[in-house]
Order: C-alpha cells, then structure tokens, then sequence
C-alpha cells in the first residue's frame, strides 16, 4: 500500500553529499564480536575492523538493542563521521545502529569501487562478515542508489529500507552534479555544506549550522577523509548512475521489502520528483516530504525523522 505525505509547516509546529573535512587518526583494532560492544553512541563508538576478503573495513556500533540492527550507507564522499549524531544517536535509542566505511573509504583499506552494484556487493559482504542474517539498511544519497541494489539482489538478507535524499537509476537531476559541484568551488566546508543540503532561507540555514557543528564534536579516533582515489571512484559511480536507464522505475517494482522515502522539497543534487517516481512504483512504500528543505533534510527535521524511521522500522 502506498502512503504519500508531505509534511506541513504546521504539523511540524505540532510534531549527504558532503563531508565535513578534519583531519585525524585512527588506531588499528582487533575486530570484537557482536557480543563485546557497549551502550555506544555518536562520540564514543570505538572504531572496529573486520577482515572482508582480506581487506580490513572499519565499522562502529551505536546502541546495543537487540531486534534486527539497523546499517546506514553513507552518500558521495562520507564516512562514519559525516553522519549526523542527532539521527545516529536518536535511532540508536530504539535500534542497534552498525556505520561503517566502505572499502577504501576513510580508515577502511582496499580499494573503492567506481560502480554502485560493486559497493552493494561491498555492502552485503561486510553483513555477512559481521555474521548478521537480517538487517534493515538507510541509504542517504549515494547510499541509497547502494540501498536500492542491495535490496533487489539480495532481498532475502533485507527487512526494511528507509531512502533518504536519493533516486532510481537516472535520477532527475543527477547528471547536472558537475556543475553543481563546480558551484561550491571556494567555498569553505561549512559554506559547502549549506549549499548542498540546505536552502537559503535563514530558518533551514541555522539548522544547517547546527548539524555542521554536531558533526565535528567527535574529536577522538575520528575518521579519515576520503583520499582522491576514492572520491573519484564515486564519483565515477554516481555519474554512471545518472545515466538515462527507461528500464529504471521498472526494475525498482521487483522490490517487495517496505520501504521509506525521505527528500527535501528543494533537494538541490536530486530532485524531489525522483521520490514521488519511487514511491508511485513501489508497492510497499511511504514518502515524506520535508518542505524547506534540501538534499540533507533528515538532518534539518532531525527529530521528527528519526521518530517517523523508528515508527516505520517498529511496525
């Protein structure tokens, strides 16, 4: 069943393309079990690693709830740090939330692919080493082209999806990221960060700011940025996913997991139709719609956010 809302200003009254770039180190671990890990949050989750076909990949676990855990999937250019700590450390109240970087990615060794089904692929093999046989995944962006491969070819491992400032194969607006991109050339990381998932008004503007500055309060064992081998190899592989695919929305019926769709009414990168495309050909599939918003509206509303995910991950 379909469910289409859009959230009013007023009913909000009543109720992750970017990085944030800082420079740190990292200290080589033993990977533990599942069964070590503490009540972790954003700022103290020590940082693990796991052997994943011989390469060591980093990961975090926030929360220590049992049920089925929850794995985010990071956009263009994230790691475990660029999340923001008021959605990780909110669904990890309910849900035992794994991040983790992607091979090659920050302080995950290997190299990084430059296709989204081999990052899925990348994905499902860091689940599986993690000895988890059911999971719910969160794709923000980038993330969530990886999400939607994941859950189409391996819907057996997946329970839920949650869709968060993304679109299907061609998306929208997508091809036009050159451009965007060279737009935010000379701007400062704060500056880059408002632009590409806020919009101008001073209301979203603030509630910019202050996810920008939640992100950097982890100062210790904080993660790497991005080396250019790795930013090109995703970037390579967002441009080829915005290539024209007509078979796209087609495709994305073959999914039967519900699935929740969360985008920014001004979503700059990727145009709020890619949702509504989405959410019209799933059969399972609710869209929330956050007005005022762009590409990083889950940050901006993110307490309502994370109280709509932690409802649709309980049903």
């Amino acid at each position: 069943m379909k469910t289409i809302r859009k959230i009013s200003a007023v009913s909000l009254l009543c109720l992750t393309l970017f990085t944030v770039v800082t420079m740190s180190c990292t200290e080589e671990n033993e990977p533990p079990t599942m069964q070590e890990t503490q009540n972790t949050n954003h700022q103290n989750a020590k940082t693990q690693f796991i052997n994943v076909k011989g390469d060591a990949v980093a990961y975090r676990i926030l929360g220590n709830q049992d049920g089925i855990p929850l794995v985010l999937l990071p956009g263009l250019g994230g790691s475990m740090d660029d999340w923001d700590p008021a959605v990780t450390d909110g669904l990890a109240k309910k849900y035992k939330v794994i991040i983790f970087d992607n091979k090659g990615v920050s302080s995950s060794k290997g190299t990084t692919p430059n296709t989204v089904q081999a990052m899925a692929d990348d994905a499902v093999e860091v689940i599986k080493a993690l000895n988890l046989s059911k999971v719910n995944i969160m794709g923000f962006s980038m993330g969530g082209f990886i999400a939607q491969r994941i859950v189409l070819t391996n819907p057996a491992l997946i329970n839920k999806v949650i869709l968060t400032g993304t679109g299907p194969q061609g998306a929208i607006g997508l091809s036009n990221l050159p451009n965007i991109v060279a737009g935010t050339a000379g701007l400062s990381p704060e500056a880059s960060f408002l632009k590409f998932g806020f919009t101008e008004s001073a209301q979203s503007i603030a509630e910019g700011k202050a996810s920008y500055k939640r992100i950097q309060l982890r100062t210790a064992d904080r993660d790497l940025p991005l080396n250019d081998a790795a930013s090109n190899s995703q970037f390579t592989a967002v441009l080829t996913w915005a290539q024209p695919n007509a078979d796209a929305l087609t495709e994305i019926k073959q999914i039967k997991n519900p699935v929740l769709i969360v985008h920014g009414e001004n979503d700059l990168p990727v145009s709020v139709q890619n949702a509504k495309n989405m959410a019209q050909n799933l059969d399972h599939a609710e869209l929330v719609i956050f007005p005022d918003s762009g590409h990083a509206s889950f940050y901006q509303y993110h307490d309502i956010f994370v109280a709509k995910a932690i409802e649709f991950l309980g049903k």
